[in-house]
């Protein structure tokens, strides 16, 4: 079964639209791909979705709520053990920490400005498009 990472964007955009990133996550709740996750992870998807400016879609708080515990419970959970220093935006690097160490098949970000490379080791790096029209 593939496993993979979803970036923060990926996350938000699923809770506010029923685009491919909500296929995505959908896919991954009902057993059909491993998400992988770290502490660090989980920390920025909550301190992301509970920004004010997503509080003026309907539900937003209690659906993200829902899905963190949701995630929370599913997903594989890694530590892992070094920090790296690749991507220019900080907190980014987070998630080729986590698929270094979870060996995770992609990541899935809509953030091309930052991860402008394919890969990082084995783990494809691809927009949420690419992923379900693709790899899914």
């Amino acid at each position: 079964m593939q496993k993979i990472i979803l970036d923060t964007n990926v996350i938000v955009s699923s809770l506010i639209q029923k685009n491919y990133p909500y296929l995505i996550v959908e896919h991954c709740i009902d057993g059909n791909a491993i998400i992988c996750l770290s502490n660090e992870i989980i920390k920025e998807y909550l301190e992301v979705l509970a920004r004010p400016k997503f509080a003026r879609f309907a539900d937003f708080k209690t659906n993200a709520d829902f899905l963190i515990a949701r995630l929370s419970e599913i997903s594989e959970i890694y530590k892992p053990k070094e920090n790296l220093k690749i991507i220019k935006d900080e907190p980014d690097n987070r998630l080729l920490e986590l698929a270094d160490i979870s060996k995770a098949d992609f990541i899935i970000t809509g953030n091309t400005n930052d991860f402008t490379m394919e890969t990082y080791n084995k783990t494809k790096i691809v927009s949420p498009k690419e992923y379900w029209e693709k790899f899914k």
